[in-house]
């Protein structure tokens, strides 16, 4: 027996080395999750948008339905990056959210109530009066300076001239200071092609800000995440943002969109017509990726589309279990699966 004595002396080292490594990091979650249509019950008298989703409107949207609605989206909230991160995503962007009020009713959600979400808002001109925000943690994040940044889109002709605001938060994550852009880029209505313009002038209004971050510090972290109503390969992401996919082509000058090997193998976060889009996308500059290991750096990104998110049955079948189904309540979470992405730092 004396011979396996070593061995296996050797077998358990390894493995408590190994072990000891990976105990070594931190990690955080950066959360992107389009809500559906989260709005109050109660009739904004200064906006039609809202028309639909009151209790005598066309998704006969009540107190009970809303309250639904939160628990259900809170108990996603709860489940993203639990595996890595205990304390759940320390940002998470998010898109179609009526007002404050809603953000704030969210956050109060029993189930990540423990987790003290605050948020940053602005109104924005959206003609359905829904916007974007931001949610985080103060115990990770701590906000420097937050404004909308107008999407004009005026020249196309396009009614109305405007559409959602980008919202920029500066601030400190964990340490490390960071540039946060939420989107929501134009919808696809009328044609992917004929509504292709108004997604370029969105992409543009960012990526001039990004470069200006990027002339004034080479090494600015930033996140740019959104409902981008384009794929990873399409021209306002690929063209106009210059966001790539190759490692091996990307410089500190660079974004980054780990989302194009996701999206190449069939992997979506919203499903149509029988296919599946990757709208939803979480997009860093190259800083990211370098091998510092005392400051964070990404690690791996994830579509969470866990089977619980998934309809069962129906004509939505496999799809995400939205909220509504034929103007119905179907007791769902949202029609887009949430995006993340994880960083890492050794721990200090």
């Amino acid at each position: 027996m004396k011979p396996f004595i070593f061995p296996i002396c050797l077998l358990w080292m390894i493995i408590s080395q190994v072990y000891a490594q990976q105990k070594s990091y931190e990690a955080l979650a950066v959360c992107f999750y389009n809500f559906e249509n989260l709005f109050d019950p109660y009739d904004d008298p200064g906006s039609w948008g809202d028309n639909d989703f009151t209790p005598g409107g066309a998704y006969h949207y009540t107190e009970e339905v809303y309250r639904q609605k939160l628990h259900n989206l809170s108990f996603v909230i709860k489940q993203i990056g639990a595996t890595l991160t205990p304390d759940g995503p320390a940002l998470i962007g998010t898109a179609e959210i009526e007002n404050s009020r809603v953000l704030a009713d969210l956050t109060a959600q029993l189930q990540i109530r423990d987790r003290g979400y605050r948020f940053i808002h602005f109104d924005g001109p959206d003609h359905r009066g829904i916007d974007v925000a931001l949610l985080y943690q103060a115990r990770y994040f701590l906000p420097l300076a937050a404004r909308p940044l107008p999407v004009d889109i005026s020249r196309t002709g396009e009614k109305g001239g405007r559409t959602r605001d980008i919202l920029y938060v500066n601030g400190v994550l964990a340490g490390d200071t960071v540039h946060v852009l939420v989107n929501h880029w134009p919808s696809r209505r009328g044609g992917e092609a004929a509504s292709a313009p108004l997604r370029a002038i969105a992409a543009g209004v960012a990526k001039r800000l990004i470069d200006s971050l990027m002339h004034d510090n080479p090494d600015a972290r930033v996140i740019l995440m959104g409902d981008l109503n384009d794929d990873p390969v399409s021209p306002s992401v690929v063209k106009v943002l210059g966001a790539t996919g190759d490692k091996t082509k990307l410089t500190a000058a660079m974004l980054y969109n780990p989302w194009v090997q996701f999206y190449k193998k069939g992997i979506g976060t919203l499903g149509y017509n029988d296919s599946w889009n990757l709208f939803d996308q979480i997009i860093i500059s190259g800083k990211w990726l370098h091998r510092d290991e005392t400051r964070w750096r990404y690690y791996k990104s994830e579509v969470f589309n866990r089977p619980f998110l998934k309809s069962r049955s129906g004509r939505y079948k496999g799809y995400p279990h939205r909220s509504f189904e034929g103007g119905r309540w179907a007791n769902g979470y949202s029609d887009h699966f949430p995006a993340v992405i994880y960083l890492i730092r050794k721990k200090l």
